[in-house]
């Protein structure tokens, strides 16, 4: 199993979403809101620390666990939809999942 992370722009989740539940095998996804900035290299200079503290942008992360065979369609969807051709465009991961399960219960009884 691999583990997928994604922080990309909030604008491409809609898109990401529709290209990605298409995937057969696609297992769902979590999405939660981030703030990020970039390398200081790729932008201007702050002179002031409120400069500082302002200089994060609005983010979306997405996280995937999924089976060996799906995995790298994942990855490579997340690569093409997010891209803008700007700095800032995000960045997506993968990583080995050692053990995950579903937490669900399957038959009825008390809670």
């Amino acid at each position: 199993m691999k583990e997928i992370k994604a922080v990309i722009r909030p604008n491409k989740l809609g898109a990401l979403r529709d290209a990605l539940v298409v995937l057969p095998g696609f297992p769902g996804m979590t999405v939660s809101r981030a703030e990020g900035c970039g390398a200081p290299s790729r932008h201007v200079v702050r002179h002031t620390i409120k400069e500082e503290l302002t200089d994060f942008s609005p983010k979306v992360r997405v996280e995937i666990v999924a089976p060996d065979e799906v995995a790298e369609a994942i990855f490579q969807r997340i690569t093409e939809i997010a891209q803008t051709g700007h700095y800032g465009d995000g960045i997506v991961w993968m990583a080995e999942v050692e053990r995950a399960a579903f937490v669900f219960k399957t038959t009825p009884g008390p809670a």
